[in-house]
């Protein structure tokens, strides 16, 4: 199994959820292994990243076990193009981008109607340490320890009327904070969606923080969306807007390349794009020249909790 249940005599949130205890004990076994010097880079990172807000989570029996990817991977290897089109444009140019204050308007159908300010998001129900797989459209794949709770506790909040049978994420498009929206090559603002049912499975997760901390910026800041089982595109970033809808919204790479991007995309090795294999990926920190490519597995690994949502469905029509 991908996901286990915790137990009494599995560590408290305390012991595994900074991100100094991730980075330091890894580098300290890799120093001793090779003899490489490495409490240097890792002060400077403490020093830079030092003033984030930090995010007190209880760990989730949701949680995969694998170890997750350096935060400083996590944290500079990003596809967000509203700042840039190259992996490191995330990190080089989402400084400008001002999440407080910061709300995200829930419309539609739905009987309570509500305007989210990101403190009262931050504070709608528990958060949990949630270490979910993240698999990219163009075959990399990370291992992030994300913070936030179920989307669904918000649905549950502003209460869905029967007409409701999809939600779309709409994220903040203002050109004077994020440079990429200059590019043509999307039309603004970046929209996705979700059937009701998957935006109401456990594993979808309303995201505030990862490693501990408030999302940095690059990552999607103040708040996002992670959708597990599906590829990274799909879990949209800077929520500006959540409507809840009766017909399947166009999500913006569908709206463009709707050969290539499906409204599903959920992670199936069996489906190519059109332009390269699915079959295997490549882990983001895994070191090595001839770094090994690793098997990708079907719905990312989640398949024994979501295959259910798509039983008796065509998932090479539905793609």
């Amino acid at each position: 199994m991908l996901v286990r249940t915790r137990s009494a005599s599995d560590p408290q949130a305390s012991e595994i959820t900074p991100r100094h205890l991730f980075d330091q004990r890894r580098r300290l076994l890799a120093a001793a292994a090779t003899g490489l010097a490495w409490w240097p880079a890792q002060r400077a990172l403490a020093q830079r990243q030092g003033g984030e807000q930090k995010l007190a989570a209880r760990p989730s029996s949701l949680s995969t076990t694998e170890t997750p990817t350096p935060y400083k991977d996590v944290t500079t290897y990003n596809n967000f193009y509203e700042f840039g089109f190259d992996k490191d444009d995330p990190a080089k140019y989402a400084h400008t981008l001002k999440v407080r204050p910061w709300t995200v308007e829930v419309e539609g159908e739905v009987r309570k109607p509500k305007v989210f300010d990101i403190e009262e998001l931050l504070k709608l129900a528990p958060l949990e340490e949630r270490v979910y797989r993240l698999r990219c459209v163009e075959g990399w794949s990370m291992v992030v320890p994300w913070v936030g709770y179920s989307l669904s506790e918000l649905i549950r909040k502003v209460e869905p009327t029967g007409n409701a049978k999809y939600i779309e994420f709409v994220t903040l498009a203002d050109k004077a904070q994020m440079p990429g929206l200059s590019s043509s090559v999307l039309a603004w603002p970046y929209v996705e969606g979700l059937r009701l049912d998957e935006a109401n499975h456990p594993l979808t997760l309303l995201t505030l923080g990862l490693y501990g901390e408030a999302l940095p910026k690059q990552n999607g800041a103040p708040v996002r969306v992670v959708v597990p089982w599906k590829y990274g595109f799909k879990s949209g970033k800077s929520i500006v807007r959540i409507r809840f809808v009766e017909k399947q919204p166009v999500s913006s790479w569908t709206r463009v390349l709707p050969h290539e991007y499906g409204f599903y995309s959920n992670v199936n090795p069996k489906v190519d794009h059109p332009r390269w294999s699915q079959a295997t990926e490549r882990r983001i920190g895994d070191s090595g020249f001839l770094q090994r490519k690793r098997e990708t597995l079907m719905f990312n690994g989640y398949a024994d909790q979501v295959a259910s949502l798509y039983a008796g469905m065509d998932l090479r029509k539905f793609f």
